[in-house]
């Protein structure tokens, strides 16, 4: 079968493998989707992975976001039949995370799932969804973690930074979960347009808007401990990343604010820890997702056709080293899904 891994700085190879061969108490599922992650491509900057010798990079089996059909059962797997449409826990495998430095990768032909467990190490979804959509599964898990995280009630009003995909599917979680007033701040206008289409209350353009200002006007006044005027905004989202967002919140938060780190941090900034002492701001990580990955999947088929708007581009498996210059130019697109024929 074919693969999509690593190969030199910056560039992916396809490569034939042997197909794999269920045991009995594993699966087979043909890949008929799956979608490029930013985390795909800190590996393609990398070249691979330092697991060698002496810290050398070894090539990176690409693909977390794998969504198929059962082509094969064993004997000893309950729950699943060939047919069934699935979508896939990466961290599920033993041998290591799917497409994460793990010895198997999503963005395959094939792919096994070792010790398939229906409700662990995979899911089914119905044939309804379309299998581009299905592979929004394992990212709107990460977006979902982290409106978990953040707590949000419906009476909060809250700012999402980045309208990448984890940052638009936390808006669409946050408006599903029933929270009164959402912002979306990027600083590309498709990007927000979108936002608003999959039910943002307001964006803000931070390239030429205030955005402390705009937060005042779309959330009320508000104050720090000190009595200092701030924003009314309860809850921020960092899902860009980037050190602008960490210095925006520091000193535009209110007292008791929240912000919620979703985001992998592209450079630490000097974070003004005075600030947050004069609004008491809580921190939150999100990190992954511990019980989310298959608690989004029915949602995800309830509201396909929100969710659909997130994927900006599908690209034939045949052409993966396009999807994945694509995926990882700057502004050159939202969410990149790679489908495969039917085989």
């Amino acid at each position: 079968m074919k693969s999509v891994i690593t190969g030199a700085v910056g560039q992916v190879e396809i490569v034939e493998v042997p197909r794999p061969v269920p045991g009995p108490a594993d699966a087979l599922v043909r890949v008929r989707a799956c979608g490029i992650c930013g985390t795909d491509g800190m590996f393609l900057h990398m070249g691979g992975i330092p697991f060698g010798p002496g810290g050398s990079m070894v090539p990176v089996a690409l693909g977390h976001e794998p969504a198929g059909e059962i082509v094969e059962v064993g004997a000893e797997v309950d729950g699943l039949r060939v047919g069934d449409r699935v979508v896939v826990n990466p961290q599920g495998a033993p041998s290591g995370i799917i497409g994460c430095g793990g010895t198997l990768g999503g963005m395959s032909e094939y792919l096994l799932i070792e010790n398939a467990v229906v409700g662990h190490s995979v899911a089914v979804f119905p044939d309804t969804v379309p299998f581009d959509v299905a592979a929004l599964n394992e990212p709107m898990a990460v977006a979902r973690h982290c409106v978990n995280r953040s707590e949000a009630r419906p009476e909060d009003k809250v700012v999402v930074f980045g309208a990448g995909p984890i940052g638009l599917g936390a808006a669409i979680w946050l408006k599903l979960r029933g929270v009164r007033h959402v912002v979306v701040v990027d600083l590309i206008p498709e990007r927000l347009a979108t936002a608003l289409a999959v039910g943002a209350d307001a964006v803000i353009d931070s390239s030429r808007e205030d955005v402390v200002a705009r937060l005042t006007e779309l959330h009320g006044p508000a104050a720090n401990a000190l009595g200092q005027p701030r924003p009314g905004t309860d809850i921020f989202i960092d899902a860009a990343g980037a050190a602008a967002v960490f210095t925006t919140v520091t000193a535009a938060a209110k007292w008791k604010a929240k912000l919620v780190m979703v985001a992998v941090q592209k450079k630490s900034p000097d974070i003004d820890l005075g600030a947050m002492l004069r609004s008491e701001l809580t921190l939150i990580a999100s990190q992954g997702y511990p019980t989310e990955i298959f608690e989004v999947t029915p949602e995800l088929a309830t509201h396909q056709d929100r969710f659909a708007r997130l994927i900006s581009h599908r690209v034939p498996f045949a052409e993966a080293p396009r999807a994945f210059e694509l995926a990882l130019t700057p502004g050159a697109a939202e969410k990149v899904i790679v489908t495969f024929p039917n085989g």
